[in-house]
């Protein structure tokens, strides 16, 4: 490189120095007016969640029993549609059939007594049906992820009031 050369890269160096430093202090100020936003909005959504977060505690109960008896309806719906149901009402006569084998051993059983007699009746034995735990697994399933969805709604329910200006 030639004298010549190296002056005028050096020149250049200067002038973008200058630049540089002509433009660090927008940017710094800039910086420090980001930081100083940032930091009153973090305490504007701090005060904002004690505020929400203080009526929710009070008022936690209502809710929690809203929650609890949002479902009755639905419970009400699902017995009477179950009871339409043709593989229910077969279900339900195939455990009375067990229900009525109780009632004649015990019947039996009070008989023997009576007569005081050694009572040789057998005690009822109850075999539970797999398909009715399979059933309540998969109700629990559904209602474990509609569950899940309520408590995302509570948690937008809550940003949305920390969003908000008021």
């Amino acid at each position: 490189m030639t004298t010549n050369e190296i002056q005028k890269a050096a020149e250049r160096v200067a002038k973008l120095r200058a630049q540089a430093e002509k433009l660090s202090a927008p940017l710094a100020d800039a910086q420090a007016e980001l930081a100083s936003a940032q930091e009153a909005e973090a305490t504007r959504r701090a005060e904002r969640g004690e505020i929400y977060d203080r009526d929710f505690s009070r008022n936690y109960s209502d809710r929690a029993r809203e929650a609890a008896s949002s479902g009755d309806g639905a419970r009400d719906r699902f017995y009477e549609l179950l009871a339409e149901e043709p593989w229910f009402a077969a279900y339900v006569e195939f455990r009375a059939a067990r229900h009525k084998r109780r009632h004649v051993l015990d019947e039996a059983q009070r008989a023997q007594r009576a007569l005081q007699e050694v009572v040789t009746v057998p005690e009822q034995r109850y075999y539970p049906v797999a398909i009715l735990n399979d059933i309540e697994s998969h109700a629990e399933k559904m209602a474990a992820q509609k569950a899940a969805e309520f408590a995302e709604e509570l948690r937008k329910t809550r940003d949305v009031f920390l969003e908000s200006k008021d």
